[in-house]
């Protein structure tokens, strides 16, 4: 359900978060309380690794480039961290939480911190995974820190669902940063590189450091800038089925690797033949637009 403002139990009393920021930002001392006060414990199992450094939420809202008028959809705002950096740069921030204690203190923690911006943010309890529809005007920007164990699903099906998003800004593992913006032809290009690179253009926007999140991940991560462009001529399904069979096997040479996609060894050839792909070349070589080309081409009669 979502819940815009800061609305409060009558009678009950709002959590403490004593400011650690002159602008209102959490700082470690204000993480902590928090969550004891919630008797939070974070999980493996929903990504929870709280950012509780102002410098670093000031420079990923610097990075996301953001507009005035943009709507803003924030994945998984845990504490509040970066919702707080982010209200003052946007229109409105649309704030997708999948823990009900967390999606109920949000509101109040911006009551009380930047209580002039309060009536900027929505939160919405829900699965990001799930997620189908947002209330109020459609958003432009997507920034978030996006648990490591679904970053890739998550985002794709957010630029899927909700094409009006036009840039995106994501906090991901550094491995999964390095994969979604490697090019064709790099140890790192796969499956989310191409995936992708079907909605946008993608790039790095630089690493963070472990200290900067509480509890302290035991991998690096790194942020991720995407840019809405149109995507190639083709059909996204076939083109992410032939992109799947072509990676599953990646050391094989394409004329192998995609002959249960194609439905034999030899069909497989003649398609990548039709699209202007050697047959010896693996999935790695080729780009999105490749991918697009060789799923619009016939399929071979089977005998």
């Amino acid at each position: 359900m979502p819940r815009r403002g800061p609305p409060a139990a009558a009678g009950s009393e709002p959590l403490s978060t004593t400011a650690d920021a002159s602008d209102g930002l959490l700082g470690p001392a204000a993480i902590r309380s928090l969550a004891q006060q919630l008797d939070l414990r974070p999980t493996k199992q929903l990504g929870q690794n709280f950012l509780h450094d102002a410098n670093t939420i000031r420079r990923i809202v610097r990075t996301a480039e953001l507009r005035a008028d943009d709507v803003v959809c924030e994945i998984g705002p845990g504490l509040g961290s970066l919702t707080l950096g982010l209200l003052p740069a946007a229109e409105r921030v649309v704030a997708v939480e999948i823990d009900p204690r967390l999606a109920e203190q949000l509101p109040r923690t911006v009551a009380e911190r930047t209580p002039a911006l309060a009536d900027r943010l929505t939160v919405v309890t829900a699965d990001a995974m799930r997620l189908t529809e947002l209330p109020g005007p459609a958003p432009t920007a997507l920034v978030a820190n996006l648990p490591y164990n679904i970053s890739v699903p998550v985002l794709l099906h957010l630029l899927e669902r909700f094409p009006t998003i036009r840039t995106a800004l994501v906090l991901v593992q550094l491995e999964v940063a390095e994969r979604l913006a490697a090019a064709a032809g790099s140890d790192a290009y796969g499956v989310p590189s191409v995936k992708a690179a079907w909605y946008a253009d993608v790039r790095r926007a630089g690493a963070v450091g472990r200290p900067v999140f509480w509890p302290v991940p035991n991998v690096d991560s790194g942020l991720v800038r995407l840019t809405r462009r149109e995507p190639p001529p083709g059909d996204r399904l076939a083109t992410f089925a032939a992109v799947d069979a072509a990676f599953a096997t990646r050391r094989k040479g394409l004329r192998a690797a995609l002959a249960g996609w194609a439905g034999s060894p030899a069909a497989a050839e003649t398609r990548l033949r039709a699209a202007g792909i050697d047959p010896t070349w693996r999935g790695e070589r080729l780009s999105v637009e490749d991918f697009a080309r060789l799923a619009a081409t016939e399929p071979v009669p089977a005998g």
